[in-house]
């Protein structure tokens, strides 16, 4: 490995504070060249304002940087590209209106003969980079918006490493990937030429799969770096929330097995989704677990009225219902509320407060001359943010001021204000940390004790294990196997999402491999 024991970056007492909010209040770290090192720490620890200030975005108020022994004080996110220093947003920083060539090549187009940039030569340029990390699939000539979530994450990641010569920063690069073997390749190929890795994730077993060494953050200090290979998950917890943190499943009733039925879906179809039947009790949590692009998207949609169905029929709480739009599935029988995928394009308004976004389904009702009143808005707002454990000084914050952890409990807290029956929750803890995790789990737990139903489908599958009654795993866009109880084990999941092992048997894996070609 090349250099292995120099620095690459070395970041000494940086400090950056919003106001009377300390973001940052000294954080030490140092990367070798050629290593992948890991940043942990919860949300709110600081590490998205380290990680901007390391891309230009954000300059600190004390401290200083050096990259490869060389004063390192980037004011633009184009300063620190060009002294070799990229990054992969997590909140994805892709132009949704502009081509995937456009994306890929800004701000240096290729130009044509007048001199003017040539939409022909960006387009091929492109293409030998989608070639070059296995993308291929991708259409360079494709507007970014139309893609899908994980096309548009591998694009963040590629655009990152074109440009990163000394420090690749990935910031929760797996959180809308279910396989991460693209990008594990990926990250070896650029430390075996040299250049520093600052992988900051929420999945340690990634980072023990990569990393050697980690910072830990918390509340805007560095607590410590530490060898991965003499701490424990435990030590680590410890260090981010400054606790032991429990790490047994919890225990609670498991629903009648004849529970009424609050949807069933019978031979469902729709986008990638096929024939899909399916019921969800009362009082019920049932997973789905699935790797990309099996249909799990499409089902989440329909359910939620973003997205028509070809065929088949949906019934709530008994009755045939046609889910036009939203406001449809919360009539729909108890209610069906959805937390998307994206909270930031499809979630929350980030000009408003936190307890603006909450009350949002019920403005109606605490309006005033058609005017909200803010105390009214506010004690909306307190009735349901302690059940999902978001603190009251967080809800006049504007909510895109929050960090992702916070902003994710607004949003399940906007669902529990709505009412619904029946929440739909998509990969409800993707990119938050393990204590924000744990509040969402018991907030999760409190709604089907108190006889509500879950429908969620999650990334991971630990989560899936631990949450669900039962879990249904897609697989071609079918249901390809139903495991509950003590099936509910990793290695069976494991096998089932990629059509074989503990699936339905042999002709049911060779329909699903058929579905899936």
């Amino acid at each position: 490995m090349v250099g292995e024991l120099a620095d690459a970056l070395v970041v000494e007492g940086i400090a950056k504070a919003y106001g009377a909010t300390v973001a940052l209040e000294r954080v030490d770290l140092s990367l070798r060249a050629g290593e992948v090192h890991a940043l942990l720490g919860e949300n709110g620890a600081g590490k998205s304002t380290l990680v901007k200030i390391l891309s230009g975005v954000v300059r600190p108020d004390a401290g200083r940087m050096t990259l490869a022994g060389a004063a390192f004080a980037p004011h633009a996110l184009l300063d620190s590209r060009a002294a070799g220093v990229a990054t992969a947003f997590q909140e994805l920083s892709l132009l949704p209106n502009l081509t995937v060539a456009e994306n890929l090549m800004m701000p240096r187009m290729p130009r044509g003969a007048l001199g003017l940039a040539s939409a022909r030569a960006t387009r091929a340029a492109a293409r030998d980079i989608l070639a070059r990390y296995g993308l291929s699939r991708i259409d360079a000539a494709e507007k970014v918006g139309a893609l899908a979530l994980a096309e548009r994450q591998r694009l963040e990641i590629v655009r990152a490493m074109e440009h990163a010569s000394k420090v690749l920063v990935l910031d929760e690069p797996t959180a809308a990937l279910a396989e991460v073997e693209w990008l594990f390749g990926l990250v070896r190929r650029v430390t075996a030429r040299g250049v520093a890795v600052l992988y900051i994730s929420h999945r340690l077993a990634e980072v023990r799969a990569l990393c050697a060494r980690a910072t830990v953050l918390r509340n805007g200090r560095s607590i410590a770096t530490v060898d991965l290979s003499g701490a424990s998950d435990a030590d680590i917890f410890e260090m981010m929330v400054g606790r032991r943190v429990r790490g047994e499943r919890a225990v609670r009733a498991r629903p009648a097995a004849d529970a009424p039925a609050v949807i069933a879906l019978d031979r469902l179809s729709g986008g990638s989704l096929r024939e899909v039947s399916l019921t969800l009790g009362k009082g019920e949590v049932l997973g789905i677990a699935a790797l990309e692009g099996q249909g799990q998207r499409d089902l989440f949609r329909i359910l939620a009225g973003l997205a028509r169905p070809s065929g088949g029929t949906i019934r709530i709480d008994g009755a045939a219902t046609s889910l036009r739009n939203p406001r449809a599935a919360l009539k729909a029988g108890g209610g069906l509320a959805y937390v998307p995928e994206e909270r930031k394009t499809e979630g929350i308004l980030s000009s408003l407060t936190a307890a603006g976004n909450i009350t949002l389904p019920v403005a109606g009702r605490i309006a005033r001359g058609g005017l909200i009143w803010k105390g009214l808005e506010q004690g909306a707002a307190r009735r349901v943010s302690g059940h999902v454990d978001l603190a009251e000084r967080y809800l006049g914050f504007p909510v895109g001021d929050l960090s992702g952890g916070n902003q994710q409990k607004a949003l399940l807290a906007r669902t529990l204000l709505t009412g619904a029956r029946t929440l739909l929750l998509f990969d409800p803890t993707r990119g938050v940390d393990v204590g924000t995790k744990q509040s969402i789990y018991a907030a999760i737990r409190r709604f089907a004790d108190d006889g509500g139903s879950v429908l969620f489908y999650s990334s991971e599958l630990p989560e899936v294990i631990d949450l669900a009654d039962r879990c249904l795993v897609l697989y071609g866009g079918r249901v390809f196997a139903e495991f509950a109880g003590d099936e509910l084990e990793e290695h069976r999941l494991v096998g089932a999402l990629v059509g074989h092992a503990a699936g339905p048997g042999k002709e049911g894996a060779d329909a699903a491999r058929g579905a899936a070609r």
